[in-house]
């Protein structure tokens, strides 16, 4: 088995990219299961082999004992002396007991445990490789469509996107190439398993990171991401410096950067609002494009009254509240919407009011 064996462990390496040691153990491993399954002679044996040679064997440990009590495991002091006379009682005697048909009665076993091991590596590395890749936004090409699942291919294996992270305005396709965010990988008993998203606030944001070299860079920071996939996003960004213009870093020359976003997005529409620390300025800020005419703000429960002029009402709500449940995800802070008609109580019309609960 030498030459052989070391061909092998040479072409599995490079072809799997799976390290020697993880191929000699597996195959140390797959005789010494051999072994014990075929052969009861000895109870404390291991396998070793040769790297230089690709040699094999098979070796038992014994304690050295003055009288033996069970000739599988204990090998009595006169016996092991006459191998090396510095023996001494409780010392451990390793002998060499490979059979002289241990290939014929371990190879076919040999080879199944070991096919198994490489698998085992297989997985445990493609789990590695992504695990890192967590939270990162990747490229792949869309593999199949079933009733469940897109699956994508990502590199040297397939990643799964379920349909409550697919965007309800893109239809996926054999071959197309998608930009997913990896949300999640799973380590199974089948191996790793991995989920991505088209719908995750995060894409937004590595989107951004990748168009805009401010943000990729630290000077322009993004605070916070709120989403609804395919319709509508704000993105609320910041920068210490007051002589950068967070928003137009991300709007580009031309609004180029954003609308690269948006097309990426099928079409999905992006407010970039800026940051401020002040609650009230933030509240104003998220409602856009909406016009605010003031913010009161009530500290303890965290929540706003937000004073519209009449003509901006429905835009500072948005269609099925879209714009007024967008602002209050983006900014942490319950949002009641309300026209400065009714707020000043110039109308006997029931006050209108757009309550949104802030989703952690």
């Amino acid at each position: 088995m030498n030459q052989e064996l070391l061909n092998a462990i040479e072409y599995i390496q490079k072809e799997k990219n799976i390290p020697v040691e993880v191929l000699v153990e597996a195959i140390e491993a797959a005789l010494l299961t051999a072994y014990k399954r075929n052969y009861k002679e000895h109870k404390n044996v291991r396998v070793e082999i040769n790297m230089d040679t690709g040699n094999y064997r098979v070796v038992s440990r014994k304690d050295v004992v003055e009288e033996v009590e069970d000739d599988t495991a204990e090998i009595d002091l006169l016996t092991a002396r006459e191998y090396n006379p510095a023996y001494e009682v409780g010392d451990p005697f390793d002998e060499d007991v490979t059979p002289s048909d241990f290939n014929r009665v371990g190879a076919q076993a040999a080879k199944q445990a070991v096919m198994q091991r490489i698998r085992d590596a297989e997985r445990e590395i493609l789990y590695e490789e992504f695990i890192d890749k967590e939270d990162e936004l990747l490229i792949g090409t869309v593999d199949r469509v079933d009733s469940r699942f897109v699956y994508v291919t990502l590199g040297n294996t397939d990643a799964v996107l379920p349909e409550s992270e697919r965007m309800a305005n893109e239809v996926y396709k054999t071959g197309d190439k998608i930009r997913v965010y990896l949300n999640k990988v799973e380590q199974t008993t089948r191996g790793p398993q991995i989920y991505v998203s088209r719908t995750h606030p995060n894409l937004l944001k590595r989107l951004f990171e990748e168009e805009v070299p401010e943000i990729y860079d630290g000077t322009v920071l993004i605070m916070s991401v709120a989403r609804e996939a395919g319709e509508r996003s704000k993105i609320s960004v910041y920068a210490e410096n007051e002589n950068v213009d967070a928003v137009g870093s991300c709007v580009g020359a031309r609004g180029a950067r954003v609308e690269a976003i948006v097309d990426e997005l099928s079409g999905e529409k992006i407010d970039i609002v800026l940051y401020d620390k002040d609650p009230k300025v933030y509240v104003k800020n998220a409602l856009s494009p909406s016009e605010v005419v003031d913010v009161i703000i009530n500290e303890d429960e965290k929540s706003t009254t937000v004073v519209v002029p009449d003509h901006q009402l429905s835009l500072a709500i948005g269609k099925r509240g879209q714009n007024a449940r967008l602002a209050a995800k983006l900014t942490g802070w319950k949002i009641d919407i309300v026209s400065e008609s009714e707020f000043n109580g110039d109308t006997e019309a029931e006050e209108t009011l757009v309550e949104t609960e802030v989703e952690e």
